[in-house]
């Protein structure tokens, strides 16, 4: 772009033209009778008019606003909806109207509506494009410009009115402000000034925050945020500073949005009576609203009920007994006391937050863990962790080697031998972080920073004492749980600031500690121990039937218990196998092809039928054809997440057939890990590859068919 068409781009994008056409209105129409054909008619108009990158980008539009309905509907009140959504699909920023004939339901509280904005955003819209948006979304609060709307005699009509919220006259200069007040959005205004004022006013930094003030004496702080942070965090935003001045409160907000955030002063927070936190995501630095009496929900009710949480909030000042914001923002106690006040996800929705986001942070350290191990087979050779020939101390080859040798003093295998090595064994020490990383971070989802050194310590109790992955998952939210507890007792004033860094790790550290080593750790152990021996069963019997059996475990929980089971059940046999008896090389061999199958299988579907995942999972399906070669089955993780139900059973028809025909086959495998870079390892690679190919297409068809049943349904799972 050229600097003289990006400054015409920037104008136009200053003064809201062209995201709202007369090709994209549609008066007194009759769209559907549901929703969801609401949505879909609006999304044709924008692509219609150029607006999606093509067909598919149009059909990614709808998907999105249409997961973004089944997460939260969009009804408000007075008979508004607005449907959102961001997409890669879109190409230029954009909203669609619908003024309907016939009354839609989109959820609201009061009843069907009539007006609807589609409002359709690109995956990297610049920040100038979402203020305009999120400003629209703040005029819908304001009967005036909704009943301009619902008067509106043409398209034309429509989009005066929409310009001239997106780009209002601009004020004179006001004069400088008195002593104390203050001038950045979310920071108190002078005494007098309107919420529906500010709320139209310039902003003057990223964040466009409302702002209210009122005479009386306590002051209200508030947090909102929303997934999309387009819409209902500013409306809710403005419906609390609303709600304010007619309590005669000061309500100062936050809003976290897509469009940047401007942090509340600390002299702000710091004179705030209680904070109210109206939120559907986590709040950042949380800890900053330390102590403060609490009213949490999600950020639908902040526009719908304003007036019920700011007296809410008032009551909570004078309760002793009212919930607090944890110290260093305890991530977890708020959310969970949202759930279960406003409809939330509640304790099962938070629970299943919490775990994904141990998965996710664990994720990084398999892949490159993964990717580490079987670059030093391919340079190195499999024998690489095998124990080192004649070395008194028993020693692994790869540790022998990086402990002896340099680049100056080269092992007798030379150079590569030696690279070998040292890949192989950062890549053992990032997978030995596999499970303090989960605890870790479960722990962290559930009790921010004071979790992390809990829930790490946990993880390592975990694997010194064989409780393996379910015992991180347990020592995880064990120690979130105690860390969360103890960030709730009241402290004096000078031991605050050692709460997060000392207090809180400590305690947590010590009694998660002791009740793994002295409770839990044997247990848990037992159950991996358990599912060892029940293999050891099957191994004298039918070959095909353990090869079922492992294939299931392999693609059940993609890296979990079960997974793990399975994998050191055939890589510890590997020791045992001899010229006669090669049982373990093909049970080796049956739990590497079982276990490459599901993200091969994953991002065979996505190409296959591109159209039944969203973006994010198909750029996930890029990422899975490398992870499944290289034998991560944790690349299926992200799939799985998203439709556990459908995908999970998938997989695992596909594993179980590969591992059956492995076992079926004789199929040998002298490499404990490596996919691809291990088939020089491999007796018999042509059945190998065929049984992966033979399994990816089993769960490929079997997950396009699962998606494709009910494809409504399916068209409603979130990014």
């Amino acid at each position: 772009m050229s600097h003289s068409t990006a400054e015409t781009s920037a104008a136009s994008a200053s003064r809201g033209e062209d995201l709202l056409v007369p090709a994209l209105v549609a008066l007194d129409a009759d769209l559907g009778a549901t929703s969801e054909d609401v949505v879909r008619r609006l999304a044709a108009m924008v692509g219609d008019a150029g607006r999606t990158a093509d067909a598919d980008g149009t059909e990614d539009l709808a998907r999105a606003a249409l997961a973004r309905e089944a997460s939260s509907p969009t009804g408000l009140p007075n008979g508004i909806a607005i449907p959102h959504a961001r997409t890669a699909g879109v190409v230029r920023a954009s909203l669609a109207f619908a003024r309907l004939e016939r009354e839609v339901d989109f959820g609201a509280p009061d009843g069907p509506a009539d007006l609807v904005f589609l409002i359709a955003a690109p995956e990297g819209a610049g920040s100038q494009h979402l203020k305009l948006l999120s400003k629209l979304a703040r005029a819908l609060v304001r009967p005036a410009f909704t009943a301009s709307l619902r008067e509106a005699s043409s398209a034309e009509d429509v989009v005066r009115l929409v310009d001239e919220v997106l780009a209002p006259a601009q004020p004179k200069a006001p004069a400088a402000p008195a002593a104390g007040a203050g001038t950045a959005d979310g920071v108190a205004a002078p005494a007098g000034a309107s919420g529906a004022v500010a709320a139209d006013a310039p902003a003057t930094v990223d964040q466009e925050a409302p702002v209210a003030s009122a005479t009386g004496a306590r002051r209200i702080v508030a947090v909102t945020a929303c997934p999309t942070g387009i819409a209902h965090t500013y409306m809710a935003a403005d419906s609390l500073v609303a709600a304010g001045e007619r309590a005669g409160v000061e309500v100062v907000v936050e809003t976290q949005g897509s469009s940047g955030a401007t942090p509340l002063p600390a002299d702000v927070i710091a004179g705030a009576s209680a904070v109210i936190f109206a939120v559907d995501v986590g709040v950042r630095e949380r800890g900053r609203f330390a102590g403060k009496p609490l009213v949490s929900s999600g950020v639908k009710r902040a526009i719908n009920e304003p007036d019920a949480m700011v007296a809410e909030a008032l009551r909570a000042v004078d309760d002793p007994r009212a919930e607090r914001v944890a110290g260093d923002g305890g991530a977890g106690a708020a959310a969970a006391g949202a759930g279960a006040r406003s409809g939330g996800a509640g304790f099962g929705g938070e629970l299943r937050r919490w775990l994904l986001t141990g998965v996710s942070y664990m994720i990084p350290f398999v892949a490159a863990g993964g990717l580490l191990i079987a670059l030093g087979f391919l340079l190195g050779g499999y024998e690489i962790v095998n124990a080192a020939p004649g070395d008194p101390d028993g020693r692994a080859l790869n540790t022998l080697i990086v402990q002896d040798f340099s680049l100056t003093d080269l092992p007798d295998g030379g150079l590569l031998q030696y690279l070998g090595a040292v890949l192989s064994s950062l890549g053992q020490l990032a997978f030995g972080l596999l499970v303090p990383a989960l605890a870790g971070y479960i722990a962290y989802a559930m009790a921010d920073r004071p979790g992390i050194a809990p829930g790490f310590v946990a993880g390592l109790v975990a694997g010194a004492t064989g409780a393996g992955f379910i015992g991180g998952l347990v020592g995880g939210l064990l120690a979130g749980a105690v860390a969360l507890a103890i960030s709730k007792i009241s402290v004096p004033q000078w031991a605050r600031g050692l709460m997060p860094v000392v207090i809180i790790p400590l305690f947590a550290t010590l009694i998660t500690g002791f009740l793994m080593f002295a409770l839990l750790a044997r247990p848990l152990a037992a159950v991996t121990t358990g599912l060892a021996d029940f293999l050891n069963g099957l191994s004298g019997g039918s070959a095909v039937l353990l090869g079922i059996v492992l294939g299931l475990m392999m693609a059940f929980d993609m890296g979990g218990p079960l997974n793990k089971t399975a994998y050191a059940f055939a890589a510890a046999g590997l020791g045992a196998a001899t010229a006669t008896d090669t049982a373990p090389l093909t049970i080796m061999a049956a739990v590497m092809a079982a276990g490459m199958v599901p993200p091969l299988a994953l991002a065979l579907a996505t190409v296959v039928r591109r159209k039944l995942f969203t973006a994010p999972e198909r750029e996930n399906g890029k990422a899975a054809w490398l992870l499944g070669a290289a034998f991560i089955t944790e690349g299926a993780i992200p799939f799985a997440a998203a439709d556990p139900l459908r995908v999970i059973p998938s997989i695992m028809l596909g594993s179980a057939t590969t591992g059956a025909i492995v076992m079926a086959t004789g199929v040998q495998l002298r490499a404990p890990h490596g996919g691809i870079f291990v088939f020089f390892a491999i007796d018999g690679v042509v059945a190998f590859v065929l049984a992966i190919l033979a399994g990816m297409v089993v769960s490929a068809v079997a997950v396009i068919v699962a998606k494709s049943l009910g494809r409504s349904k399916a068209d409603l799972v979130a990014a």
